[in-house]
């Protein structure tokens, strides 16, 4: 029989927990704080450990990383109410195989917990070691609560103990060199340099110099020797922001420091050598920037070992408020009134989570009171570009499609025409849009939420996956 070690100060939750797990192959039992988890996991062996993050005056973190010097194969999942940077990236940091946010959904806990008595019966049978990520706190900035942001948190914690290189992707505004110092922050590097350079800003002639340096007289200009970016960076973490734009030449350079650690200063014949960690980022599609030859093939390999995707803004809405209440925190604004956060969610946010924050900042400086109002916002954010209207091609599609709902009527008394014309149309705006929920519900003129609704009555999702 398989043993869960439920540790949480409520006693409710326990009780919760040995209410809706408890079965003929699986047993809870209780703790009421850390010292007490340690005590039980000698006495006990669970199989797995539900932890709470905050328990009175004990700290699950704390109770984690002991647990974990205990025992480097104790399978934890880590429970919070709240869904913070830094408590995501410190739990899988300190090894947690997972960390599920309060209230907490039923079925998809029994998910995650069957999966982690997977893993711990699959340690039991094979010995594995992965080195125990460790210490080192990061400060807030990147904010979000929705599942596309919870996933990269957890990358973050992941690798940040690794020396493994990382390609960061994403739209502008997305928040690329916030993961990148996020990494370096929880990295055993964290007491070691952290530069970052953006290789778009720099000329394409002066690139080369400021990653690699140069000797005196290598160029016009160049009156003295100059120490490059890597050099200066020995030990620590260097961040090639925008590595897209990046000249082929300079490419070629790059691969080389991270096949071997070695490059030469422009102008100069010494090799030289640096123990430098490479984060990467792009707003480019670095597939199709590979395939249309300005991008070097074996380089995008070389940095391409972790990616992390960065979700746009228009793909995580969810977390509109919890920015918005971000920005505002040190502001004289007590209040958002609803109408605002509609019409933010409802806007397409092409400059992502930066556009967001300047709206934010412009609002703040013409606001009257302390209450958020339609008014205070960006005109181009009240008032969006209205979207084009549907095709010829979907026009014509809608009437045959009415026209062939209409003649099944006439033969089947039972159908229903009206929500039959409503699952058509909705399909027909996601196929328009791209399947972009936000623009389908403008073009449709309903909010998301209700869009949202419809998607899941109709069943939507499963036909437009056979499109």
């Amino acid at each position: 029989m398989e043993k869960i070690l439920v540790v949480d100060d409520d006693a409710d939750i326990r009780r919760a927990f040995r209410r809706n797990l408890e079965s003929d192959v699986l047993t809870v039992v209780e703790a009421g704080s850390g010292e007490e988890a340690i005590r039980q996991v000698a006495a006990e062996r669970p199989d797995l450990i539900m932890m709470d993050i905050r328990m009175g005056a004990t700290n699950g973190l704390d109770t984690l990383r002991k647990l974990r010097s205990l025992d480097p194969k104790l399978m934890i999942i880590m429970m919070t109410a709240y869904g913070t940077t830094q408590t995501a990236i410190e739990a899988m940091k300190f090894g947690a195989y997972d960390y599920v946010l309060k209230p907490l959904d039923v079925p998809k806990l029994k998910v995650l917990i069957e999966q982690a008595l997977q893993s711990a019966r699959a340690m039991r049978q094979v010995v594995s070691y992965q080195p125990l990520l460790s210490k080192e706190e990061y400060a807030e900035g990147i904010v979000g609560k929705s599942a596309p942001m919870q996933q990269v948190f957890k990358l973050i914690g992941q690798v940040s103990q690794s020396d493994a290189t990382v390609l960061v992707t994403g739209e502008s505004g997305t928040g690329k060199e916030l993961v990148a110092r996020a990494i370096y922050h929880h990295s055993k590097r964290s007491d070691q340099p952290f530069l970052a350079i953006n290789c778009a800003a720099i000329p394409e002639q002066l690139l080369e110099s400021e990653l690699f340096g140069h000797e005196r007289g290598a160029f016009t200009g160049a009156h003295e020797r100059r120490i490059g970016k890597f050099e200066q960076c020995d030990g620590g973490t260097i961040f090639l922001d925008e590595i897209g734009d990046m000249p082929l030449a300079t490419q070629a350079k790059v691969l080389r420091v991270l096949q071997n650690g070695e490059f030469q200063r422009v102008g100069g014949n010494q090799t030289l050598k640096a123990d430098v960690r490479v984060i990467a980022a792009t707003n480019r599609d670095p597939e199709k920037h590979v395939a249309q030859k300005k991008f070097r093939e074996d380089l995008y390999y070389r940095l391409n070992v972790v990616r992390i995707q960065l979700p746009p803004l228009r793909e995580r809405c969810d977390d509109i408020a919890v920015l918005v209440d971000y920005f505002l925190r040190k502001t004289k604004i007590k209040r958002v009134s609803s109408e605002v956060l509609e019409i933010l969610q409802k806007h397409d946010w092409p400059g992502n989570v930066r556009e967001l924050e300047n709206a934010i900042a412009r609002a703040v400086v013409v606001v009257r009171g302390d209450t958020l109002m339609p008014g205070d916002l960006p005109e181009d954010v009240r008032e969006p570009k209205t979207l084009r209207p549907p095709t010829e091609a979907v026009d014509a599609s809608l009437d045959a499609g009415a026209a062939a709902l209409f003649a099944l009527a006439r033969k089947d008394a039972k159908l229903k025409i009206i929500p039959a014309m409503e699952r058509e149309m909705i399909t027909r705006a996601l196929l328009e849009t791209g399947g972009n929920q936000v623009h389908a519900a403008q073009l449709l003129g309903i909010t998301r939420a209700t869009l949202r609704k419809r998607i899941a009555r109709f069943g939507i999702e499963r036909s437009l996956s056979i499109h």
